[in-house]
């Protein structure tokens, strides 16, 4: 699956929408706990881009993994962000939508989180993905974040595709 003109490793994605339209996916740099990001599965630089069917199943993805996100982190409040256009500081040209699990205390003044999604990413600095297995991103070094390996990411997206595997069976009885 590509995400803009990146690779991104079948072990970074824990859920396809019943359509393919959509997926989500591990972050690489995680401003919380949690947060992940939920992408059309076409790379369409704006939500505008999208197909009314795909648009629509782009948001039913944010609900699906929202729900899964609430029972693993333990929340029931989220900033949802999504930067539509370069001017709007969107990193990478492909609709995509954050989801942030938020609890008590996780910036001091809780507005910050904006200033970080805003930082999320590098927007002229990012290079291209590095060749071998981490598949990952090279990205400028900053104060709070570091990238992960993706042994990291792996381990998460199999976590949240076993409680999303849970929350369907449970669905079902």
């Amino acid at each position: 699956m590509l995400f803009g003109r990146f690779q991104i490793s079948p072990e970074q994605i824990f859920y396809r929408s019943p359509s393919n339209m959509s997926a989500a996916i591990v972050n690489l740099r995680p401003i919380v706990a949690g947060h992940v990001l939920v992408v059309s599965a076409r790379v369409a630089p704006l939500l505008s881009d999208l197909s009314d069917e795909e648009h629509a199943d782009l948001w039913a993805t944010v609900r699906t993994v929202q729900t899964m996100l609430r029972d693993c982190h333990g929340t029931c409040a989220f900033n949802v962000a999504v930067q539509d256009g370069r001017l709007a500081g969107q990193s990478v040209p492909h609709a995509h939508v954050h989801i942030l699990p938020r609890v008590e205390g996780d910036f001091d003044r809780n507005d910050d989180v904006y200033d970080e999604i805003e930082a999320w990413a590098p927007r002229t600095e990012v290079s291209e993905a590095k060749k071998g297995a981490e598949n990952k991103l090279a990205v400028p070094e900053d104060q709070y974040r570091r990238d992960r390996t993706m042994e990291q990411m792996a381990e998460e997206a199999r976590q949240y595709r076993e409680a999303l595997f849970h929350i369907n069976d449970g669905n079902k009885n």
